[in-house]
């Protein structure tokens, strides 16, 4: 992990507290599909684990889909603070440390495990929280749809819309030379 001076340390701290803001916003609706809503809250986690450290892109999925939640929907408050911030730490450590040469690659790897993450910790999550697995199953295509969703979108944004190099000029403009 590196740190930079206070100008980058800040540029961090308010790109943090606004994804997080952003999951916050997203949770607190869906798109309407038979059956169900997506969420697009994946879109957000994804991006921001991308682009930024573990610990920053856990507060960003875990806390901000646990205020979401909290705010909107508390019943699987802590299923979210749990697996999309593991979601987030996953995606932030591979596609920062494999692959350092191929980042789109990393990045890609990594929201895929996240994606994984995300879908078998919420069938397990809504088997515990709602007492009956039949409720999972019967959820489940819903959860791959919005992994899938959140992880096309997040490489779309960061990579084909220049999210992830404007982020990492903006951190370049801050370094000090030593």
């Amino acid at each position: 992990m590196q740190y930079g001076n206070k100008k980058s340390t800040t540029l961090r701290l308010t790109l943090t507290a606004v994804l997080m803001a952003m999951n916050i916003a997203v949770c607190s609706f869906g798109i309407p599909v038979p059956g169900g809503h997506l969420y697009l809250c994946d879109v957000v986690i994804t991006l921001a684990a991308i682009l930024l450290n573990p610990l920053e892109a856990f507060v960003v999925g875990g806390i901000g889909a646990f205020l979401g939640d909290l705010i909107f929907y508390p019943l699987p408050m802590f299923v979210s603070l749990a697996v999309h911030g593991l979601q987030a730490v996953v995606i932030s450590l591979i596609s920062h440390h494999a692959f350092p040469n191929r980042p789109r690659l990393a990045a890609g790897l990594g929201v895929a495990a996240g994606a994984v993450i995300m879908v078998t910790g919420y069938f397990f999550g809504k088997a515990f929280v709602y007492s009956t697995l039949a409720y999972a199953v019967i959820k489940l295509p819903y959860e791959i749809a919005q992994a899938a969703l959140g992880a096309v979108l997040g490489m779309v944004l960061c990579w084909n819309l220049g999210i992830h190099s404007l982020f990492n000029r903006a951190l370049a403009s801050f370094r000090v030379s030593p």
